[in-house]
């Protein structure tokens, strides 16, 4: 059991409301999603800030959670050709051929805010890391913080094969 300070606690409150909100957005912007491949990133993401919301209340509650490896590479693998033998280039066309330019701008502004929501989120837990004084509170941290960095290049990942990235 961790005894968090004022400060510690007022930072976790703070990842909690951020988790929350990454929910909350990536949920919605699941349903939001005009291409299907964004519909499963934005789920596989509100699903993997789920887990982050979990380690901040147990974080919250004096417990410093297990940080389970490889959590993120589900969404990864997901990420890649969802087609069997075809190269991303065709997976995109096929996919982005039935989609309109009005559908392809949606998807865009979708990623374009969630990738700078990661951005921010990812520089809010470098702050907390340095603020912890028990080493393994920051460790899960860390760990956080490196997993809201894969989703932001997930996100660059699409819009990039996407043509949204310039």
């Amino acid at each position: 059991m961790v005894n968090l300070s004022m400060k510690e606690k007022m930072l976790l409150q703070d990842e909690k409301s951020h988790e929350e909100l990454c929910i909350e957005k990536y949920n919605r912007y699941s349903q939001k999603a005009c291409d299907a491949e964004l519909k499963n990133l934005f789920t596989t993401l509100a699903q993997n800030e789920q887990q982050h919301l979990n380690s901040i209340n147990q974080m919250l509650n004096g417990t410093v959670p297990s940080v389970g490896q490889g959590q993120q590479n589900q969404g990864q693998s997901g990420m890649q050709n969802q087609s069997t033998n075809q190269s991303p280039i065709q997976n995109m066309n096929s996919a982005t051929s039935q989609l309109t330019q009005n559908d392809i701008n949606n998807d865009k502004i979708l990623c374009q805010d969630s990738l700078s929501t990661e951005k921010y989120i990812s520089s809010t837990y470098n702050t907390s890391i340095f603020e912890f004084r028990d080493k393994n509170m920051r460790q899960v941290l860390n760990h956080i913080q490196k997993e809201e960095q894969e989703h932001g290049e997930q996100i660059y990942n699409y819009m990039s094969q996407h043509g949204m990235y310039n």
